[in-house]
């Protein structure tokens, strides 16, 4: 069955200056939380699907990358050491042993299942434990990006309606973007990763619609025109997300009234990547 989007996983060098940037966009962000190795995060949470701001933390002890085991932790620390910005996406799964097997079979995966748990804090202050299974796939013709599925084992301590609850209208991260030189080249590894048969390409790109939001894998010239951010196209690697907001006039007016850095190129205002932490972030708007 076809994967939907779950999550995507920011690194930022400044976890609170990057909270405080998504505050100002009017999302609601959580508070900070801390993995059992040490990166600590602060989440964006939509319906099904979140952000995940991340940098390492203090007295981080990051395992290192071994074959046949991938390191969530230095896939981080070492996508930091290359800068910031959008650097994994994550699908959700129902089955994370079943797909560990499957990307194995399908000869885009190899590494070990990952489980891990935390407490996370409610909105009232107490905590609760969250716990999850990973399994990592890989795209050789994209090692910048990384890509797993997370099986959550306590969704109901995890998703709560109050942290969806956004004051700039947004409703859903409705699609995140690829960059790359040929972006049919990747269709296979996509197929093989979303569960999902059906590609549709275009002059753009490719674009995977998924049973939550899609993944675009586009061309330079293609992220220029729909975005007006110009990129180099290798290596290929994730670039940035699309939220579905109720008015973009709303979110004009907030951006312009926090001073942020946007441009509006057709139907979207897009806040480019040198205001975002690296990340090309874009704006829609789609009646509720």
């Amino acid at each position: 069955m076809p994967r939907g989007l779950d999550h995507l996983v920011l690194p930022v060098h400044d976890l609170d200056a990057a909270g405080r940037l998504y505050e100002a966009l009017g999302f609601t962000v959580g508070a900070r939380n801390r993995h059992p190795w040490g990166t600590e995060n602060r989440i964006v949470q939509f319906p099904g699907v979140f952000l995940e701001l991340i940098t390492v933390g203090e007295g981080a002890a990051i395992e290192p990358q071994m074959p046949g085991r991938f390191s969530f932790g230095a896939f981080v620390r070492d996508s930091l050491a290359q800068g910031h910005g959008l650097a994994m996406l994550v699908l959700e799964s129902v089955d994370a042993t079943g797909d560990h097997a499957a990307f194995a079979a399908s000869g885009i995966g190899g590494f070990e299942p990952f489980f891990f748990e935390r407490q996370a804090r409610r909105p009232d202050g107490s905590e609760a434990r969250v716990a999850f299974s990973l399994a990592f796939a890989r795209d050789v013709l994209a090692p910048a990006a990384g890509f797993f599925v997370c099986q959550q084992h306590e969704p109901q301590n995890f998703w709560n309606s109050a942290f969806q609850q956004h004051s700039n209208g947004a409703l859903a991260v409705e699609a995140v973007t690829m960059l790359a030189e040929n972006p049919s080249a990747h269709a296979e590894f996509l197929y093989k990763f979303t569960g999902e048969h059906d590609l549709v390409s275009n002059s753009a790109g490719i674009i995977v619609h998924l049973p939550r939001g899609r993944i675009e894998v586009v061309s330079g010239a293609a992220l220029a025109f729909h975005t007006g951010v110009r990129l180099p196209e290798e290596p290929a690697r994730l670039v940035g997300f699309t939220v579905a907001v109720k008015s973009l006039d709303a979110i004009a007016e907030r951006v312009r009234a926090a001073g942020i850095a946007h441009s509006v190129v057709g139907t979207s205002i897009v806040i480019p990547p040198e205001a975002a932490f690296g990340t090309v972030v874009s704006f829609v708007e789609r009646a509720v």
